[in-house]
């Protein structure tokens, strides 16, 4: 990273990316522009290659000038994200003939940006660890990728994976007890213990250090929704969609907000959003089970009878949706309040897209 009166020594001369990339000794160059019309202000930004002189990511931001510190806070987190992803792939597409633990890290990290993609990403994981079984970042990707699948509904032995990922975890936060990527994975670690009270301070200690923490926004906004705090749940969980609405993990952000509306029958809307989890990320068997529910609820009964069989045939555990006393008995629903609201709402779509009860 080249500092800021380095980068303006290159303002408003004529020179490409890769003179600056030779002159500087960096990969990447990022360059933008802004224009201003009345009240409303075009912000332009490009990452680019500096050996290849190719466009890497490219961004445009158009808002209204009301808060121009709101504005440049926002654009500003929202370039950090999307320039994060974007250098994740890019350096794991990078041709590397005798990969290290980090060359392992970027991979499984870019592997983890594809929606269902855990066995990849737990592969490479997994083979960083084995060259340095010290690795912080190793241990807790890892572990990350582990909890992934299992709340996600598609882990073959969830026992085993949370063990495992709490033991990483463990190891981690012992090493480095400061570490947010570390505070992050161990909220995950809770959450999929269904320790929803116990996982929020974990996530909260995350965002007050980095407020661009789209994952530990997301991650604290499920753990409120869990723990009974719906209204309060849903915030976060917006927030985490404008910083980064482009993200991988959209279709469960999605999901969040759909749900919500589902629980508290607003039937339509619950549909519309959770149709926007199915379309960013087809595969993932809760999305089709609430769509399932939703559309059953909404007197559409061969939508529904469609998608519990996707559910069932997407599902880790063929027998996880066999009936609703199979669903009760996972018990992953939350307090009694969130329960009682699932009873009342899921369940009864549930029954009537085909799902028995025992």
């Amino acid at each position: 990273m080249i500092s800021r009166n380095t980068a303006f020594t290159y303002k408003d001369k004529p020179v490409n990316a890769r003179q600056v990339g030779r002159e500087l000794g960096v990969r990447y160059v990022l360059e933008g522009s802004v224009q201003r019309s009345g009240q409303q202000v075009r912000v332009s930004a490009e990452l680019i290659d500096a050996a290849t002189d190719a466009y890497v990511w490219a961004e445009r931001f158009e808002r209204d000038t009301g808060n121009l510190f709101a504005l440049q806070g926002e654009i500003t987190s929202r370039i950090a994200i999307a320039l994060n992803l974007a250098l994740i792939g890019a350096e794991a597409a990078r041709p590397t003939e005798h990969p290290d633990a980090l060359d392992y890290i970027l991979r499984g990290r870019a592997a983890a940006l594809k929606p269902a993609n855990y066995a990849e990403g737990i592969s490479m994981f997994q083979r960083a660890l084995t060259l340095d079984p010290g690795s912080l970042e190793a241990q807790c990707w890892l572990a990350n990728a582990l909890l992934g699948r299992v709340l996600d509904g598609v882990s073959a032995s969830f026992a085993t994976d949370i063990a495992r990922a709490d033991g990483l975890v463990g190891q981690a936060l012992a090493a480095a007890p400061r570490s947010l990527l570390a505070h992050y994975v161990k909220g995950q670690v809770l959450r999929a213990q269904r320790r929803y009270e116990e996982a929020i301070p974990e996530y909260e200690t995350v965002v007050a250090s980095n407020r661009n923490a789209v994952g530990a926004l997301a991650g604290l906004a499920q753990s409120k929704f869990y723990a009974g705090s719906i209204e309060e749940a849903l915030p976060f969980v917006e927030q985490a969609i404008r910083l980064s609405p482009r993200d991988p993990q959209i279709s469960f952000w999605y999901l969040q907000i759909g749900r919500a509306h589902l629980l508290q029958s607003r039937t339509d809307e619950a549909i519309r959003w959770l149709e926007k989890a199915r379309s960013a990320n087809p595969a993932h068997p809760p999305t089709r089970a609430l769509l399932a529910s939703a559309y059953a609820l909404a007197g559409e009964t061969e939508r529904a009878a469609a998608e519990l069989a996707e559910t069932r045939r997407l599902s880790g555990q063929p027998d996880q949706y066999s009936s609703i006393a199979r669903l009760r008995a996972i018990g992953y629903f939350g307090v009694p309040k969130i329960r009682a609201l699932y009873e009342a709402t899921y369940f009864v779509g549930l029954r009537r897209a085909g799902v028995p009860e025992e």
